[in-house]
């Protein structure tokens, strides 16, 4: 297990000090931050999987940004520069993995879902500190890990920028209010921009209409305010819908779930009990 040498961070954007070094295939960092921490610009050599044990973390790269709630993890190729927020202190626990490895097929970052056993080999792995490729044990350890990283689930918790100068400050207007109700065309206005060209921005550099996007955004941040603690109803009012009833729908197409039942999901896996459980 390493400590994180954050001065690192302020030298240089690439770093290369907690890559898998010869004869390793998986490296680990255990790291505790404090609330607000800010984790610079960069990339790693290595792929990385980054997991909180305790904690939200905001990782962005490039236009996008991730939203990665406790129980869940973010895969990031290698030498994909990326940026970490951390709203309240999060417990940190991250696998640097040799790019042979071939773990994730999809060259992209994806939020993924984290099951109890793999949260057990993350945790096995961390605790190892590295994983050898001449040790049976650990190479059969990597290898049973590897196979439940390719297996696991991606999560919609993420946003996407547009670039275009306008369609950026429509966007930004509903990353600062998601609750916002205006229709499309007050907002286009307000920008000094055409619904026409909003939408065809929205559609050629995000891939969706405008209103999709803007149900992705509430999405995020209910994922946010859930497990931040708040009522189903008070999500619902804080990301813009009248009825409670028209949420837990939204959230049941793209979770397969209703927030209740993913709320009590995620308290029982942090309790290491198994989904279906009932004290």
């Amino acid at each position: 297990m390493f400590r994180h040498n954050i001065s690192l961070l302020r030298q240089t954007n690439l770093l290369t000090e907690y890559d898998p070094k010869r004869g390793i295939s998986v490296a680990t960092l255990a790291y505790e931050y404090p609330s607000n921490f800010e984790v610079l610009d960069h990339a790693h050599g290595s792929e990385q999987l980054i997991y909180a044990i305790n904690g939200l973390m905001e990782v962005s790269s490039g236009h996008s940004v991730w939203l990665i709630p406790p129980h869940f993890a973010i895969w990031i190729p290698a030498r994909t520069y990326h940026r970490i927020h951390m709203p309240g202190p999060v417990s940190m626990r991250t696998l640097y993995m040799r790019t042979g490895l071939k773990t994730r097929l999809d060259p992209c970052c994806a939020v993924l879902h984290v099951t109890p056993l793999l949260r057990e080999l993350i945790i096995e792995t961390v605790h190892a500190g590295q994983l050898r490729l001449r040790d049976r044990l650990e190479c059969a350890l990597r290898d049973l890990l590897v196979s439940q990283i390719r297996k696991a689930s991606p999560m919609p918790t993420f946003v996407t920028l547009p670039r275009e100068k306008r369609a950026l400050a429509v966007a930004q207007a509903i990353l600062q209010n998601p609750a916002e109700s205006k229709p499309m065309a007050a907002l286009c206005a307000e920008a000094g921009v055409s619904v026409r060209t909003i939408e065809r921005v929205f559609r050629s550099e995000i891939g969706s209409s405008f209103e999709s996007w803007r149900r992705q955004v509430r999405l995020t941040r209910a994922v946010e305010l859930l497990i931040s603690g708040y009522s189903i109803k008070e999500v619902a009012h804080r990301i813009g819908y009248c009825q409670p009833s028209a949420f837990v729908e939204m959230f049941r197409r793209t979770f397969g779930t209703t927030p209740k039942a993913w709320i009590s999901a995620l308290e029982n896996l942090g309790q290491g009990r198994p989904a279906g459980h009932s004290s």
